[in-house]
């Protein structure tokens, strides 16, 4: 047996403030209300979920200058740090559950005479326990040792230590290490498979990040770069010093425009014929990524009980102490991916810490694990096949539904994280990203779907495309409609069209107003409506659910009938892209809308003639899917291991990379 280290303590690289209360926390516990304790009464869960919410943080902070160094704090005299954060408290549910690690020795270094360091760990439920203490006795740096099993973490829980000064400031240093046998002493080699189209500056810096330090160098085998854009990585400003910090481990290589499934689909399958590397980490091209995270990851994976896929949480890039993603499952029934039910979504750490949330405390259990950070075990790429042709959409969670039923589960894990653009902040129900979704996730339900006929697949599938219809979102619900086609017509075409189908989905949608944007809002008339609101009333509420149920009713009624005569020329209103809901747009005979992204707008106009067309369409088609379910499901299933072999990925790289006027590699 040999001792392996699991997690060092860190800090902010670049001494950010916004990121700091990740790391490092000067306030106390103010833990939430059991839900046992709260009871069933729908009012006081109503109440109580609210309060969760509420922020509970004094707003103080440490100064920047207290950062000693990559791995050091300094406490000032007479103050107490926590370092129970996300990144700095050791996550000992996850270890005991997943890992062969049975228990840890943590040792703090103290600077400083005077200083404590008190060890805590928390239950399942977030009640935290006082577990030892030591104090140093002169300002010589002092080596205090804690062996702590993990034996009672089987539903959660996580240890840290808070750190106290006296009379002096004191500098604080640790390491969670444990005994390993000596086959899980050296660690794993990593491939990196990142795909990139037209982010050649944010491309760069992140290639930079992953050959920042030595302990995340020390594990590349490769950093593989699939570059499907016109703007180019290698043109960046920063790319030379990005290139030359990898020390030869990078390789770039251009193709065409096969999307996020091929890209990183190229990536694994460069991983599988090299043979060499443990693990292959897809990861997207526009993430900040935290170095130490891309170390923890890879020792978890190497200390699993079994092959486990390990991914990464998602923090937003613009709200730097937000969480936007911990983890995610697929609900089988409707097929929809989420949350967990006890995750919080777009949890922010700097209102209210780790150890002040209860449901952080549990440990969470998921399906798959997003591709902006996820390592995945080159051996389970071997077994169950590469990604899905799919271009994007659904790659990612179709692939871990299909690892675990080949008996590879996913981890997402605490303290691996990167920072990304949250999903929130797009909308990729409306525009040309509608088919892929709608395609791609009725393609996962055909393969993985428990339930006969996919459950609640098709009616809620209807439903969507209804919404969609009275909203006056034409150009959405053909390409609804073009998804479901494309599913009938079978596997085979998914290799034949990955290079073609978005210019051909693109041309496609263009026939109709909706998908003709604008990006200046004078390029449509002004505002002009025949009558005025109905007393004055705001046309944004949001409606309760009986009212919500009336008017899905009399505003699908409405669409049969006679549009206005003004509203052909002229909008009725503006929508902006945050209130654009059905159940607003139903309202109106025309509207101009903003897109979620703030820079177009599209001019809708209700149309009843083709609004009863897709009606009646819609009603056939999905009448088509349910009874046509159980033999495509068979017909996907029996062809899932050929479509996502290397050898027929292969072709298509091939053909798609002598398509690409740019082509070859570096």
């Amino acid at each position: 047996m040999s001792r392996r280290v699991l997690q060092r303590q860190i800090m902010p690289a670049d001494k950010d403030v916004d990121v700091l209360p990740l790391y490092v926390d000067p306030d106390p516990i103010s833990l939430d209300a059991d839900k046992y304790t709260i009871g069933g009464n729908r009012g006081a869960k109503d109440l109580n979920n609210s309060q969760i919410r509420q922020k509970t943080s004094s707003g103080e902070t440490i100064h920047p200058d207290q950062i000693t160094g990559r791995h050091g704090v300094r406490v000032e005299a007479r103050e107490q740090l926590s370092l129970g954060t996300y990144f700095n408290g050791f996550p000992a549910g996850y270890w005991r559950r997943w890992t062969i690690v049975e228990q840890v020795r943590l040792t703090v270094t103290l600077q400083g005479a005077g200083g404590s360091v008190v060890v805590y760990r928390s239950m399942a439920n977030g009640r935290s326990q006082r577990v030892d203490t030591a104090t140093s006795a002169g300002s010589e740096p002092t080596d205090f040792v804690f062996d702590l099993t993990l034996v009672p973490f089987v539903d959660g829980g996580w240890y840290w230590y808070d750190v106290v000064a006296a009379d002096e400031p004191v500098e604080v240093t640790a390491v969670w290490d444990t005994e390993v046998p000596e086959d899980r002493v050296t660690p794993g080699s990593l491939a990196v498979a990142i795909t990139t189209m037209n982010r050649p500056e944010m491309c760069a810096d992140l290639l930079a990040q992953l050959g920042s330090e030595e302990e995340t160098f020390a594990l590349l085998d490769e950093v593989f770069v699939a570059d499907q854009g016109t703007k180019k990585v290698r043109d960046a400003d920063r790319f030379a010093a990005a290139e030359e910090a990898l020390g030869g481990r990078l390789r770039v290589v251009d193709q065409g425009n096969i999307g996020g499934s091929g890209g990183y689909a190229r990536g694994q399958s460069e991983a599988v014929q090299r043979g060499s590397a443990t693990y292959v980490m897809c990861m997207d091209d526009d993430v900040v990524c935290e170095p130490q995270s891309i170390v923890r990851a890879v020792t978890f994976a190497d200390l699993a009980k079994r092959p486990t896929i390990v991914g990464g949480h998602m923090f937003s890039i613009y709200d730097r102490a937000r969480l936007h993603s911990y983890g995610e499952i697929v609900q089988r029934y409707k097929f929809w991916w989420r949350s967990p039910v006890t995750v919080y979504n777009d949890w922010d750490f700097a209102a209210r810490n780790l150890r002040s949330a209860r449901w952080l405390h549990r440990r969470i259990d998921v399906d798959f694990n997003g591709w902006f950070m996820c390592v995945i075990p080159r051996e389970t790429l071997e077994r169950v096949g590469l990604s899905l042709p799919i271009f994007i959409k659904w790659d990612d969670s179709e692939f871990g539904l299909r690892a675990a039923e080949a008996g590879y589960p996913t981890v997402s894990f605490p303290g691996a994280a990167v920072w990304h653009i949250p999903w929130s902040d797009k909308n990729d129900a409306l525009d040309w990203q509608a088919y892929f979704h709608h395609r791609n996730r009725l393609i996962a339900a055909l393969l993985h779907s428990p339930y006969p006929r996919g459950g609640g697949f098709v009616q809620e599938s209807f439903a969507h495309t209804v919404k969609h219809l009275v909203a006056m979102q034409y150009s959405t619900v053909e390409l609804r409609h073009l998804a479901l086609e494309d599913v009938f017509a079978g596997p085979s075409l998914l290799h034949e069209e990955l290079p073609t189908k978005l210019a051909d989905i693109n041309a496609f949608r263009k026939q109709w107003a909706d998908a003709v944007l604008e990006p200046a809002r004078d390029a449509f008339p002004p505002v002009r409506r025949t009558k005025p609101p109905k007393r004055g009333k705001d046309d944004t509420e949001i409606p309760t659910k009986p009212a919500l149920a009336l008017n899905a009713v009399v505003n699908t009624l409405r669409q049969l009938s006679p549009a206005r005569p003004l509203s052909r020329e002229y909008p009725e209103t503006e929508i902006p892209a945050v209130d654009g809901k059905w159940y607003h747009l139903a309202k109106y005979d025309s509207a101009v809308v903003s897109m979620p992204d703030g820079t177009s707008a599209a001019f809708y106009q209700r149309d009843p003639e083709h609004f009863r067309d897709l009606l009646r369409r819609t009603v056939e088609i999905h009448r088509r899917l349910a009874r046509e379910w159980p033999e495509l499901s068979r017909q996907y299933r029996d062809s899932l291991a050929e479509i996502t072999s290397p050898e027929v990925w292969e072709k298509t790289f091939m053909r798609s990379t002598q398509s690409d006027p740019t082509k070859g590699a570096r």
